[in-house]
């Protein structure tokens, strides 16, 4: 089967031009399923679209057939059912995230569009599967008239009342880092965590279950955050809800004073501290940047049924332009634009010229006038260190250049903080670069050390301001 699949890879500009062809055979078939009876159609029908889809693609028969916007690569045969890849987290050589053995689909796909007729992969949401679908016929549905995928949506500026949103406006160098909830019920936990960000930082990113790993939910730390006067980022990842829970989740978020949200596709529960957990994966990050669209521009439920009170949220998404297929990323980006991202975060920064590379194509593209891009970074604490990210984190590229300044250093941590320092400020005047986004796992008291070396920040106050819990109600 995986033969057969990177053939039609190679071969997709041929098997779309074949597809093109035999459609028109499947809209004049129409009158006969009218007089036959879909009903009756569709189990022989299924079978054969099956057998055929199955040998040339490795076809899942998931009912809403992707292939024509996928590079004739299934986009289920995905770990996590990408259907708007690829996801951040793709090795260096080209390899998924969590199967190192196979081919990211989506690398597979990027170089099957190259031989379509668009040249590329398209900039139009493919939708989530209808799984009440799986097994259907997709040809049955051309025969029908039924437009199966490939929808462009057209979302007004979403935006919210949020002081973060504000600031992003006024044109103003911002700042954010993230913080992975406490392992604990209390309240004061959290706090106290969240403390060491005050001052340096205009908004924190609260992780849900970064890692896969368990944790106080983002929801409730948000929450937590707000009632102190902070200004928090909900992370919302696809991994563990359903679209229900997720829509749910998101007019409570809302309803609670949540203001900003970040939507994520999610690690695998491969490598969290519950490796034999379902994992869900209903929608990837883009399909659920159009459900919280959806739910604030429209004001309604994927379903159709509409909101009394639509919620207004700052909807930001996640980048990695690190990650191969490195010409796919600026086309990632455009495809989370349109769906509604209004801000971005990308993966940790260690090579700045590879980051101007991908800046240049997203003022090409005109992408940074759409949406504000905030670049990942991070302090190096020590050699060791660096090498783990390297081999463990797949997605992250630190240079040999910079791996062997760290070697050669008397001190690698402050070296680290260092070379940081020296990134944030070579970032800061790159056009088209609206912030640094500033992560420290376990070492949260390094960012305000990088944010006040690097003198961003200089002339204005941050708006994040770690409070006691003292007074708060529980």
């Amino acid at each position: 089967m995986l033969a057969m699949r990177r053939w039609a890879v190679r071969h997709a500009g041929a098997l779309e031009r074949a597809y093109l062809a035999f459609r028109p055979i499947l809209r004049g078939l129409r009158p006969l399923v009218g007089w036959l009876g879909a009903e009756r159609v569709q189990p022989p029908l299924a079978r054969v679209e099956a057998a055929v889809k199955g040998l040339l693609f490795d076809c899942r028969m998931c009912g809403r057939c992707a292939l024509s916007a996928s590079g004739m690569s299934c986009p289920m045969n995905c770990p996590k059912g990408v259907r708007n890849g690829p996801c951040g987290g793709v090795r260096a050589d080209g390899t998924c995230e969590l199967r190192s053995e196979m081919s990211c689909v989506w690398v597979e796909s990027w170089r099957g569009s190259l031989l379509m007729s668009e040249g590329r992969l398209p900039v139009r949401l493919v939708p989530a599967v209808e799984h009440n679908e799986a097994g259907a016929s997709s040809w049955l549905r051309v025969m029908r008239g039924e437009t199966a995928q490939g929808l462009a949506p057209t979302p007004r500026a979403t935006s919210s009342d949020g002081r973060f949103d504000a600031l992003l406006n006024s044109g103003a160098f911002v700042v954010t880092s993230e913080l992975s909830p406490p392992d604990s019920a209390d309240p004061e936990d959290l706090h106290q965590a969240a403390a060491v960000f005050s001052g340096a930082v205009d908004a924190l990113n609260v992780t849900d279950g970064a890692g896969a790993n368990c944790h106080l939910s983002s929801l409730a730390g948000c929450t937590l955050l707000l009632r102190s006067g902070c200004e928090p980022i909900m992370q919302m990842t696809c991994r563990d809800r359903n679209r229900i829970a997720i829509q749910s989740d998101i007019l409570g978020a809302a309803a609670l004073g949540v203001t900003n949200l970040l939507c994520l596709t999610g690690d695998g529960v491969e490598h969290g501290d519950h490796p034999g957990a379902k994992p869900v994966f209903d929608l990837d990050a883009v399909s659920l940047l159009d459900t919280a669209r959806t739910l604030c521009d429209e004001g309604r439920y994927l379903s159709g049924r509409r909101l009394r009170s639509a919620p207004r949220l700052l909807l930001g998404a996640a980048d990695n332009p690190f990650a191969p297929p490195f010409d796919a990323r600026p086309l990632r980006l455009a495809k989370k634009i349109a769906v509604g991202a209004r801000f971005v975060q990308t993966q940790y920064c260690f090579d700045v010229p590879l980051l101007a590379r991908y800046m240049q194509r997203v003022r090409d593209e005109g992408l940074h006038e759409r949406c504000f891009i905030l670049v990942g970074v991070g302090p190096l604490v020590s050699l060791k260190a660096a090498h783990w990210l390297r081999r463990r984190v797949p997605g992250v590229h630190i240079p040999d250049a910079l791996m062997a300044r760290l070697q050669s250093a008397a001190d690698p941590l402050r070296e680290g903080i260092r070379i940081c320092v020296e990134m944030v400020q070579q970032l800061r005047e790159i056009p088209g670069v609206a912030g640094v986004h500033v992560m420290a796992h376990r070492h949260h008291d390094l960012v305000a050390q990088v944010v006040a070396g690097s003198g961003v920040l200089a002339g204005r106050t941050a708006l994040f301001a770690g409070r006691s819990t003292a007074g708060v109600t529980r």
